[in-house]
């Protein structure tokens, strides 16, 4: 990370010294996507949840990485939970792109990844959605507390684990570890 915080301090020293700028406008966004990134990066690392590890698979692409939650509580402790999270250009007036690349059966992630956490909806009627004060920090907090206190059975992307969970909170339970054993070691 020390690397692009470097390279932007360069690129900020040979822009400042050229008579013209020549750089297009989505060149200026992304540099300040990264000057954010540098910043936040700096925070979540400083603030990670105990259950939560972060990989950058490149140093110099501060703007993906992957997440990785390991809940110590709930129906999902003992579960390894993978997460991709990509930051577009548009940061911080959008929200990170996120995926879940472990198979799980959660009312909150569908089979195929999806998510459903009101702070990375773009659009939201109440309020809760995406804002630009929101940060790094509080998307891999939300994605910690889906295994915890998020975890909405009320409000479901996956309808069938929701109603699953209501019709036999056992049988939910072993379903849970069995897909832990098979797809979250």
């Amino acid at each position: 990370m020390l690397t692009l915080a470097s390279k932007l301090k360069r690129d900020d020293g040979v822009k400042g010294s050229r008579a013209s700028n020549t750089s297009s406008d989505s060149t200026r966004r992304v540099s300040i996507r990264d000057r954010l990134l540098i910043k936040e990066v700096a925070e979540l690392e400083a603030n990670l949840p105990c259950t939560c590890k972060v990989n950058f698979p490149d140093p110099n692409k501060l703007h993906y990485f992957q997440l990785t939650v390991s809940p110590d509580e709930s129906y999902y402790q003992g579960g390894k939970f993978q997460f991709e999270i990509e930051v577009p250009e548009a940061y911080n007036m959008v929200p990170p792109k996120v995926k879940c690349l472990t198979r799980i059966w959660h009312p909150n992630i569908t089979e195929t990844g999806e998510i459903c956490l009101s702070l990375l909806r773009e659009h939201s009627i109440d309020g809760t959605g995406w804002a630009p004060t929101r940060t790094l920090k509080d998307v891999v907090w939300g994605l910690n507390s889906l295994f915890t206190d998020l975890l909405n059975f009320d409000d479901p992307l996956n309808i069938e684990a929701a109603e699953h969970h209501l019709r036999d909170k056992d049988e939910y339970r072993n379903k849970v570890e069995d897909y832990i054993k098979r797809y979250a070691r």
